[in-house]
């Protein structure tokens, strides 16, 4: 499919970020882990016992927000939530590490389906301008 030259960047970020979330959605529908919930769940598969403070943190999103997901991951059988002094730390459970660990190498293999088009310095310069976008915006 050909685009116009005068489209701007949001409509492919756009096209981008829902064919991600349609490829994640199809391979992880057994575990019903919607695309929302799974960058929580790597964070915390990647940071054990971090709080949900730092979460929100790390992901910025509001702790409300973190909450509510963290519930869904907990009803889930996902992670638990340790109550230690004022904070909550967040532990995976073996079930939620299967799945965190499936999502990730799906992650892995939505990459290098994204680099078959490009050359190795188109697909790192493309992660810098998209990471200094990041870093801009936030």
């Amino acid at each position: 499919m050909a685009f116009d030259d005068n489209i701007p960047t949001a409509p492919f970020i756009s096209i981008m970020y829902r064919e991600h979330a349609k490829y994640i959605n199809d391979n992880v529908k057994e575990e019903e882990l919607s695309f929302g919930l799974h960058p929580l769940l790597i964070k915390i598969y990647r940071n054990e016992g971090i709080s949900q403070e730092e979460l929100a943190e790390a992901l910025h999103l509001n702790e409300s927000t973190i909450a509510r997901n963290l519930k869904k991951l907990e009803d889930k059988g996902f992670i638990e939530r340790i109550k230690d002094k004022r904070k909550k730390i967040i532990k995976i459970t073996p079930k939620g590490g299967k799945i965190a660990q499936k999502v990730m190498d799906l992650d892995e293999m939505w990459d290098k389906k994204l680099k078959s088009n490009l050359t190795d310095e188109e697909y790192d310069n493309l992660l810098k301008t998209l990471r200094k976008i990041s870093e801009e915006l936030i």
